[in-house]
């Protein structure tokens, strides 16, 4: 915190500050056992009507009385992860746009309004990287005229969390009434240690994804526009470990994954285990496969997407040295229907 130069805490953090990384320090509300004080470390997205509102990394919006402020200040953006590749926001997400790409796409501005069908919200929502070229409101009302033409909702996806992200974005949203959906993270990490991790003994690896494929994938009953989303990207491939009928009654596959090879990166998705097979290293099989034919093709850094909820996943990841970039979320329009994930 700030100290004045008689040592005492100050508040140096003004309305001009909106959008700048901040640390607050503010009295504890009442009932707080054992706490004076609560710290909050995020960018302010708001300061209007004696409310400051935070944007943490995860997303989660906090809300500051003024009254209560003890010392503030503005503060370097997160310092760089010391381990793993290097990367910006913006470099990501127009990698992970590559590898999932929609069947119809429009730009408004710097914005990319996408859409497949409902399938996915990745592949149905807005990818707002820069100026829309219209004032906010018109832009929206655009975005939602559009997506309505087709008969969806409309989405857009956001990030928190890292240099470059869209706090002020997610804030206006939030105060227009757009509800968040989803929040995920982004991790990465090296990649030729996920190739080193199991030999990929059984994995068989293809250039479609094929029925047998497509049995164990969660999302049964896959459109043509869905297979068209799948198979696009850059390079991609698709990994299978044959095995006897699915505990689940998902046909003779054990495991399943997906890999889009896209310059120095490869994305990891799709990667699903017979639930009466885990445990047994088949997902770590499954990777290291599309890692190793991911490093014959140039890559050598990794990247995937990762449920907050999901401990498994995120132990298992971590373990292979993966590490959180950033958090990314879907943000619906007001009173709209979802569509799956």
């Amino acid at each position: 915190m700030e100290f004045s130069a008689a040592g005492r805490l100050e508040v140096r953090i003004t309305t001009a500050d909106v959008g700048k990384r901040v640390s607050v320090r503010r009295l504890s509300e009442a009932g707080v056992a054992g706490e004076k004080f609560t710290d909050t470390v995020g960018v302010l997205t708001s300061w209007t009507d004696g409310v400051l509102l935070i944007t943490r990394k995860s997303g989660e919006s906090v809300r500051v009385a003024e009254s209560a402020l003890v010392a503030g200040k503005v503060v370097p953006a997160a310092p760089a992860r010391r381990r793993g590749p290097a990367a910006s926001y913006e470099e990501l997400a127009r990698v992970a746009a590559r590898s999932w790409r929609p069947v119809e796409s429009e730009r408004l501005g710097e914005w990319e309004l996408r859409a497949a069908g409902g399938f996915t919200r990745r592949a149905n929502s807005v990818l707002p990287l820069g100026d829309p070229g219209l004032p906010l409101d018109e832009a929206l009302t655009a975005v939602r005229r559009w997506y309505g033409e087709r008969g969806l909702p409309a989405y857009v996806q956001t990030a928190t969390g890292a240099a470059g992200t869209q706090e002020l974005l997610c804030a206006e949203l939030e105060r227009r009434g757009w509800v968040r959906e989803v929040t995920a993270e982004v991790w990465t990490g090296p990649l030729a240690p996920v190739a080193d991790l199991a030999e990929g003994t059984g994995v068989v690896l293809s250039r479609e994804a094929d029925e047998t494929w497509l049995a164990r994938y969660q999302r049964k009953g896959v459109s043509e526009v869905a297979l068209r989303v799948l198979e696009s990207g850059p390079s991609v491939w698709f990994a299978t470990v044959p095995g006897a009928q699915g505990s689940d009654g998902a046909g003779d596959v054990a495991a399943i994954g997906r890999c889009v090879v896209d310059g120095r990166w490869a994305s990891f998705a799709a990667v699903e285990v017979d639930p009466a097979q885990r445990r047994r290293g088949l997902a770590t099989a499954v990777m290291a496969a599309l890692a190793r034919r991911a490093l014959d093709e140039g890559a050598s850094a990794a990247w995937l997407q990762v449920e907050t909820d999901n401990a498994g996943a995120r132990a298992l990841y971590a373990g292979m040295g993966f590490t959180a970039h950033h958090a990314y979320h879907h943000y619906r329009e007001p009173a709209a229907a979802g569509v799956d994930r």
